[in-house]
């Protein structure tokens, strides 16, 4: 079977720079490079300009990225499904307040409702809350579905109501008060409690697999080409993204198990379980923390979706072409509802992160969460015109959105200040995004 360098040169590939033939052979986005290598300027700058400011710059520091790693997880959770909901040509702006809404009503449940009855810290209150949050989003997203596909409302003004409906609703439930604690179970989803993360040895092992589905990938992807007669990319791309994929996988592995435990938690750890504590001290490792394994998880199944099922592939469709679709046979109608149903599903697992991490919730658990959800949609190249956006860019999306978050708090920017960037680098992105639009037709 014949690779893609093995292929006949055409005068266009002739005339192409080393840069060039880099690009064509690996097939990387080179938007997604570009994402990449923002993130890195971001980074940098805010360690720099940190360490300019304070003399002691702390957000290349193990504890920071482990800590940005988890703020992520729920916008990048979100974003998964808003990738689709745009692809679609639709748009969702109720994610924030649904995210409020669901959040303080599983937190009722758990406060007012299992606890008294079931008695506090029941090994099943958790499990009943998670499947309250799921029913609810799973109810009001297919709400908002119902009224995009068969009452023929636009999304815009459907979700535009929802946010301000369940803002509403977030408030009248408990009257603006704030709902504490939660189950200490459930704070386990949000990362908070000294559980709620898998440790060094469970890390590694979790990056060697990362590993070794890369390796699988790579070698189903050239059996798949082969098996339809495509052309192949080169052996040595084929080795790049091996060892590029595996290098990033073990690189966040090391970073998240160079946060080690603080030496008064390690200590008390030691006291309830009888270890005994050597002279130089105990070196726990954090590791990868739950939320940021429910966000991959969720990245894994949403890709899959998106790229592996007949649902996925209608959705795209009906971006690229509704009218098309539609005379194709395809039940346009359905596919929209079930899609803000998804929708809804993926801000209830984000609500029961959001309200564990923070082991409280209010009507304010989501405020802003739908701009920074469209943010990060952008950002990770999805097309506003609909019909294009990968999972994964998104979630770098929501990276490169938390990174900013992350970096202005730390140097204490004002909050107005935080608002007027963010925003700033939502018209950016979209400006960006027509002009690739244009460079492509």
């Amino acid at each position: 079977m014949a690779s893609v360098a093995d292929a006949k040169p055409s005068p266009m590939m002739a005339q192409e720079s080393p840069v060039q033939r880099f690009f064509r052979a690996t097939e990387i986005d080179t938007r997604l490079l570009g994402m990449i290598g923002a993130l890195i300027l971001i980074w940098l700058g805010f360690q720099v300009v940190g360490q300019w400011l304070t003399g002691d710059g702390v957000f290349l520091t193990p504890r920071n990225l482990w800590n940005l790693s988890v703020q992520t997880s729920a916008i990048a959770i979100m974003s998964t499904g808003m990738v689709l909901i745009i692809v679609m040509r639709h748009i969702d702006l109720s994610v924030g307040s649904m995210l409020s809404f669901i959040g303080v009503v599983t937190g009722v449940a758990q406060a007012y409702w299992l606890a008294p009855t079931l008695g506090s810290d029941h090994p099943v209150i958790w499990i009943i809350a998670v499947v309250i949050a799921l029913a609810l989003g799973a109810a009001l997203g297919a709400f908002n579905g119902f009224l995009v596909a068969y009452a023929g409302i636009p999304s815009f003004i459907v979700t535009l109501g929802g946010l301000i409906v369940y803002n509403g609703a977030a408030w009248w439930v408990i009257r603006g008060e704030t709902v504490a604690p939660m189950d200490s179970r459930f704070e386990l989803i949000g990362g908070t409690p000294r559980a709620a993360w898998i440790g060094a040895t469970a890390s590694w092992a979790l990056g060697a697999v990362a590993c070794l589905a890369i390796l699988v990938g790579i070698l189903s992807n050239r059996a798949a080409r082969a098996r339809f007669r495509f052309p192949q990319r080169p052996i040595w791309a084929e080795l790049f993204l091996g060892i590029v994929g595996c290098a990033l996988s073990l690189g966040a592995v090391f970073v998240v198990n160079s946060y080690a435990w603080p030496p008064k938690v390690a200590e008390a750890y030691a006291n309830e379980h009888n270890i005994q504590i050597p002279p130089e001290g105990l070196n726990f490792s954090h590791g990868f923390a739950i939320p940021v394994l429910i966000a991959l998880g969720v990245g894994i199944v949403m890709t899959f979706i998106a790229t592996r099922t007949r649902f996925g592939r209608y959705v795209y469709a009906i971006g690229g072409n509704p009218e098309a679709a539609e005379l194709a046979g395809v039940n346009t109608r359905k596919i929209t509802l079930l899609m803000f149903m998804l929708m809804g599903m993926l801000v209830a697992i984000s609500a029961c992160i959001t309200a564990g991490r923070l082991d409280a919730a209010s009507n304010s658990l989501g405020q802003f969460d739908e701009l920074y959800v469209i943010a990060a949609t952008v950002i990770g190249g999805t097309s506003l015109a609909g019909g294009v956006g990968t999972i994964y860019g998104a979630m770098l999306g929501a990276l490169v959105m938390q990174s900013l978050q992350s970096g202005m708090t730390l140097l204490n920017f004002d909050s107005a200040v935080k608002d007027v960037i963010v925003g700033s680098v939502l018209v950016f992105a979209v400006w960006i995004d027509q002009l690739y639009r244009r460079r492509k037709t």
